[in-house]
C-alpha cells in the first residue's frame, strides 16, 4: 500500500492573467486569509482506503493519529505501507 498526501494552498491563486485588449482584467483572490487543505489516503491494487480531506497543512502529529484512527483499522494483517520521506512521516512511532 502507497501512502501520500496533496495540499493546496489559496495564496496559489495568479495575480496576473490575458485579458481582452484595451480592457482591464478584474478578478478576485483572497488577500491575506490564506487557507491550506491536504488531502491523503492509502492506495492498494484495487482500492484507495481512508481517503480524508483536511483544512490545515500535514503534521507529524496529523499523520500519526490519521494512521491509527483510520488506515490501520482498513488495513489488511500482513500490508507493507510505503511512504516518502515528508517529514511529517518522520515523527516518533510512526514506524
Amino acid at each position: 500500500m502507497f501512502v501520500d498526501e496533496t495540499s493546496t494552498n489559496t495564496a496559489m491563486t495568479r495575480t496576473h492573467g490575458w485579458g481582452q485588449k484595451g480592457k482591464k482584467l478584474i478578478g478576485k483572490a483572497p488577500h491575506g486569509h490564506w487557507m491550506t487543505s491536504t488531502f491523503l489516503a492509502g492506495l492498494t491494487h484495487d482500492a484507495i482506503l481512508a481517503p480524508q480531506l483536511l483544512p490545515c497543512p500535514m503534521t507529524g502529529t496529523i499523520f500519526q493519529q490519521w494512521l491509527e484512527e483510520c488506515l490501520t483499522p482498513e488495513m489488511k494483517p500482513g500490508s507493507i505501507v510505503v511512504i516518502d520521506n515528508l517529514p511529517a512521516h518522520k515523527v516518533a512511532g510512526i514506524r
